[in-house]
């Protein structure tokens, strides 16, 4: 069951949308691009008309001035003009510092060639023979690349728009889960007060004896989830704690509530390892979290075992079971709150073992290994000195 089933189902529609606007966005612009490229051919193509005419004038009385407007007019598109052996003749509209390096002026005829035919016209009856090449003018490269640039921004919109949505959802998620937290400590506390009176007065009575000390056990128990509960959301302090014991206190509690047929193995470290800073009434919450959830992993029977290593400035905590396993591709997935694969729950255990590791340790804890049928591995890291 997943309570936020429909969440990724938003994620693709919003990334669909953003896709299908930038496809439209580049269809659109490269028909502008094509209306405006076959716009200064046709421009270029008047541009080697006035050239020709001007060049083929031998009358000096002859009104040029519609001709020499049409040459001048030409300010954005650049154009080399040539002979028939591609000899460089005259230029405009290019980098007025870089044309005067005749290298910059070959290179850029190249460039011309290769991506438009040029314009070609004759003077002197034919006898000399004139060539225009050309390449889109600045307006035409700026609405090529416009697409991109809109594209971009329009996706970094999108993505800053997820991020604050995002930040926003676990924002009020962590108000629910704190406040629900602290209501269920709150309510917990005035049953729990009334029933620590009445074991009292029963230890009075010595028929009483057997079920007291069964009961404190719980109540004491009872207090334990009180105080995680309560602590939930407010900064926990770390103290230095012996790993080993509250690791084995952990292994002790799950073995009493599990299978006798389900073996939970702890080998102790050196005692000179095993004190790392620690908020133990948090910490043996998220052991037991992942004890009780390798042992629901496994139908009856298994083995899980417990290892703890110092490595560099970090401990090392693997917790591998011999249960259903964890396909690859839902790896990360299993720590969001609403993951589950029970019937019964919220999902909310490994998110909460999560936001206590990670958060209140400033560790990580993550699945280290699984494979369906064979089992998983959960692997915790401390850090040794806080």
């Amino acid at each position: 069951m997943n309570i936020y089933n429909n969440k990724r189902k938003y994620k693709l529609a919003i990334i669909g949308i953003a896709i299908l606007i930038s496809i439209l966005s580049l269809g659109y612009s490269n028909i502008l691009i094509d209306k405006l490229s076959t716009q200064e051919r046709m421009r270029v193509e008047l541009y080697a008309e006035a050239t020709r005419r001007f060049a083929m004038t031998s009358n000096m009385n002859e009104d040029l001035t519609f001709v020499s407007e049409v040459i001048t007019r030409n300010e954005n598109i650049p154009v080399i003009l040539t002979d028939e052996n591609d000899s460089i003749i005259s230029y405009k509209n290019l980098n007025e510092q870089k044309s005067l390096d005749p290298e910059y002026l070959k290179r850029r005829l190249v460039e011309m060639k290769k991506k438009y035919d040029p314009v070609i016209f004759d003077i002197l009856n034919g006898k000399i023979e004139r060539r225009v090449y050309h390449d889109d003018s600045s307006l035409l490269n700026m609405l090529f690349w416009f697409p991109f640039v809109q594209t971009g921004i329009f996706g970094l919109f999108i993505l800053i728009s997820y991020m604050a949505f995002n930040a926003s959802r676990r924002a009020e998620q962590n108000r629910v889960w704190v406040g629900m937290a602290k209501e269920t400590a709150h309510q917990l506390g005035t049953p729990i007060s009334s029933l620590l009176a009445w074991v009292e007065l029963m230890k009075t009575e010595d028929k009483y004896s057997e079920y007291t000390e069964e009961m404190q056990k719980d109540l004491d128990r009872l207090e334990t989830i009180v105080e995680r509960f309560s602590k939930v959301g407010a900064i926990p302090v770390l103290k230095p704690t012996d790993l080993n014991a509250v690791l084995h206190e952990s292994v002790i509690y799950m073995r009493r509530r599990a299978s006798s047929q389900i073996k939970i193995n702890y080998n102790p470290m050196q005692p000179k390892m095993n004190s790392i800073p620690l908020n133990k009434s948090l910490f043996t919450w998220v052991i037991e979290n992942l004890l009780k959830n390798s042992v629901d992993a496994m139908p009856g029977k298994g083995i899980i075992n417990i290892v703890a290593f110092p490595d560099k400035n970090n401990m090392i905590i693997d917790i591998t079971d011999t249960g259903k396993g964890i396909p690859r591709s839902k790896w990360k997935n299993v720590f969001q709150p609403g993951i589950t694969t029970k019937q019964r729950g919220w999902g909310l255990g490994l998110s909460l073992a999560k936001r206590i590791i990670n958060d209140y340790h400033n560790g990580n804890i993550a699945v280290k290994w699984s494979e369906p049928g064979k089992g998983t591995t959960i692997r915790i890291l401390l850090k040794m000195n806080s």
